[in-house]
């Protein structure tokens, strides 16, 4: 299911003042040295089957054509690659042609990607093919790579020399301060946490903060393998996670006001906004990523109380909320959002859902967060505007997709758990319904409940579980939030990750959006919030 917009001669509105802003608020980078760990030799090109190889040896490993040396990280790291190369045998007379592959999952490594038929470009493959003339050499690559595994195959060389690989190691960059981060530790008050489920929680966390130090850089970006960009919906919950963990304010201010400085022409906030060469925003709308600005700068004001940003993001805030406003219908029974709007929101990667549940529930709850900042900016006739349009909002709600009979939301004729999640979330049932209606969703998951399409509408993204478990606890369910992080999060844990992949079904761990595992993410920005669930003490 692609989501590309091209617009043919797109010019954004940029506001120099809120990117000049932006600019003052460049956050240093940290580096780090690493080196390998270990390495292995795949027994053939694509196949998985390997041989360990002593790390100490592996300077003294010469290798011909077709052979390979597979380098261990450790963990997964973003950075830049050196590599000291030499040669053993007679003097090289002919260049020595080198593929790299850079891999996150160790399973990467044995992929053909010749084979990738997907619709994302197949550009951002981590591959390189290098020709080295002159042996001894050092080998500076100036690309950044996220990666824990790095194969090294000798495509071809000369009968004369074989090539050997001296010493190898990454130059680390993040621009959070991972030295201020302690480890998290249950003190054993207020839950009844097993010490196995106390240690797994805390593999869960570190897991989850490596999962966002390693997307902060310049931005908070989506992903550093792909597509290394500042994307919204990444950014509120990369923000979230940051508040308990790393405290760059800074570094969520000057996202602010990138997506502020570079916008549609009608003002509209862009899903998301490219910072090189120069600050643009991408021709691409969502339309509940637009409204989490107004969420995510109200989130980053209740943690700071910075009244010179309120002042600055507060018009641009309040315009993503009157724009979404004006894709609603007036019915006798309140505001219902069109179905042409609902087309433009992204909730998840689910194919075939219906998304116009979702997305009321999602405009429902951004009012709330634009009525907060109304009431903290003294704007009282816009709190008491959206008020108002709060509540018509949550009457046409009820009456276009509460079905009582069956005490479920139906989006066009459809019942998914995402609609049943973003209408616990936006606060549209009693409490005592909430807690009903997520405990079906919950049954439904687990296969015991049939009323809700769980396996034709399923959620396939931490993004999308992120919010399964923030209704959870929203609607009171906070012993069923605790095991579902153990049970989906973990389960990544269990399949060896050092970081959290953008999408994960246990049961299928190959499973893409994009038409091919190959191009998948292994670190995503949107993965990272068991950490904050956790060191919010929200389980």
């Amino acid at each position: 299911m692609a989501l590309i917009s091209i617009i043919e001669d797109f010019h954004p509105l940029n506001n120099a003042r809120l990117l000049d802003r932006a600019a003052e608020l460049v956050q240093p980078l940290h580096h780090h040295v690493k080196e390998p760990v270990g390495g292995f030799k795949l027994k053939e090109r694509y196949s998985p089957e390997k041989e360990e190889v002593v790390l100490h040896k592996v300077p003294h490993l010469a290798m011909g054509k077709g052979e390979n040396l597979c380098l261990d990280f450790g963990t997964h790291l973003v950075g830049y690659l050196t590599l000291d190369l030499s040669y053993t045998g007679s003097h090289p007379d002919a260049p020595a042609f080198l593929k790299l592959k850079f891999a996150e999952q160790i399973s990467e490594l044995s992929e053909n990607t010749e084979d990738y038929d997907g619709w994302v470009s197949r550009s951002w493959m981590q591959e390189e093919y290098i020709h080295v003339d002159v042996l001894p050499a050092q080998l500076k690559l100036p690309r950044r790579y996220a990666f824990r595994y790095l194969k090294i195959t000798m495509m071809d060389t000369s009968p004369k020399y074989k090539l050997v690989v001296k010493h190898a190691e990454c130059l680390t960059e993040t621009s959070a301060d991972v030295g201020k981060i302690k480890p998290w530790t249950f003190d054993g008050s207020g839950s009844a946490l097993s010490a196995d489920e106390a240690d797994r929680f805390g593999r869960i966390d570190e897991v989850a903060l490596r999962t966002l130090a390693n997307c902060m850089q310049d931005v908070f970006e989506d992903g550093p393998k792909r597509d290394r960009r500042l994307w919204m919906g990444d950014l509120r919950l990369q923000a979230l996670t940051n508040y308990v963990s790393f405290r760059n304010m800074d570094l969520v201010r000057r996202c602010l006001y990138l997506f502020g400085g570079s916008r549609f022409p009608d003002g509209r906030v862009s899903a998301c906004v490219f910072t090189e060469p120069t600050v643009q925003a991408d021709d691409t709308y969502l339309f509940d990523y637009s409204l989490f600005y107004t969420v995510a700068l109200e989130e980053y004001l209740s943690e700071t109380d910075d009244e010179e940003t309120l002042n600055e993001l507060y018009d641009v805030a309040m315009q993503q909320i009157e724009m979404s406003l004006r894709k609603c219908e007036r019915t006798p029974e309140g505001l219902v959002i069109t179905e042409d709007a609902a087309k433009d929101a992204f909730i998840d990667w689910t194919e075939g859902l219906n998304k116009r549940a979702a997305a009321q529930a999602v405009l429902i709850f951004a009012l709330r967060y634009g009525r907060r900042l109304a009431r903290r900016k003294n704007d009282w006739s816009q709190a008491n505007y959206l008020m108002e349009q709060l509540e018509l909002l949550k009457k046409g709600a009820l009456a276009m997709f509460w079905d009582a009979e069956r005490e479920l939301f139906v989006s066009d004729g459809q019942v998914s758990p995402a609609s049943q999640i973003w209408m616990v979330l936006a606060d549209i049932l009693k409490p005592e319904e909430a807690n009903r209606l997520m405990k079906k969703v919950r049954d439904a998951l687990g296969g015991q409940e049939q009323s809700i399409d769980a396996s034709g509408c399923p959620m396939l993204t931490p993004y999308m579980h992120h919010y399964y478990v923030a209704a959870m606890l929203r609607s009171g369910l906070k012993d069923e939030a605790r095991e579902h992080i153990l049970a989906y999060w973990g389960s990544m844990v269990d399949y060896g990750a050092d970081t959290f992949f953008e999408a994960w079904d246990p049961a299928h761990p190959e499973a893409s959006p994009y038409g091919g595992a190959a191009i998948n993410s292994y670190c995503h920005a949107w993965s990272c919030t068991p950490a904050y669930f956790i060191r919010k003490g929200l389980i």
